[in-house]
């Protein structure tokens, strides 16, 4: 059976940092926007959090123009909100590259914070550049 065919009516990204991984959907519009099926405020609560989550709407002056819905997994909470700052700004970068795209990028917000944790080496006890004691005699 051949997949229906349907027009979206969003832009959608992906965006990552460290273990966190974020899917977006950019709608046009005034709703709330959603994380995990939550209020964006109840999932990333205080000042601090809101005011990342909120810099790509910010920077391109489309606060109560556009919303997000966002499904994130994997890492913590700094993660997760810096993965979804990154896919909201890409989304806003696909819709009009040549309106917002040079904005987001001077921003920093288009960039991919590639820097995850180091892998544990064979023979460290326990840690990933941590050496064994050697013995005193």
């Amino acid at each position: 059976m051949p997949r229906k065919k349907t027009k979206k009516n969003y832009v959608y990204a992906v965006g990552r940092r460290r273990r966190a991984s974020a899917r977006v959907r950019l709608y046009r519009g005034k709703e709330e926007n959603l994380v995990n099926n939550l209020v964006i405020g109840k999932y990333f609560p205080g000042e601090a959090m809101r005011t990342k989550w909120q810099m790509p709407f910010k920077l391109t002056d489309t606060l109560d123009k556009y919303y997000v819905t966002v499904k994130v997994v994997g890492g913590g909470k700094k993660g997760q909100l810096d993965a979804v700052a990154h896919a909201t700004a890409k989304a806003f970068a696909e819709l009009k590259p040549e309106k917002y795209r040079e904005i987001l990028k001077k921003a920093g917000l288009l960039t991919r914070d590639s820097r995850i944790r180091e892998r544990r080496k064979v023979g460290t006890g326990g840690k990933a550049r941590r050496q064994k004691q050697s013995p005193k005699r």
